[in-house]
């Protein structure tokens, strides 16, 4: 399993992990990205992360 983690500090709200995988992301009333677990077992989380424009998405 992944370990998933999202920089708040870095996150800006677009949705796309949400659009892409919401049964590990969704953006919550603050504006930004959460994870729903600690860990993942989506076998693309890591090409997901790559997508965040920002970065704010850790996989390990």
């Amino acid at each position: 399993m992944a370990k998933v983690t999202i920089d708040a500090s870095v996150c800006v709200g677009c949705g796309l992990c949400e659009q892409l995988c919401p049964e590990v992301f969704e953006i919550q009333a603050d504006g930004v990205a959460h994870s729903k677990a600690d860990t993942c077992n989506t076998h693309n989380i890591s090409e997901i992360a790559e997508q965040c424009p920002v970065s704010a998405i850790k996989v390990e």
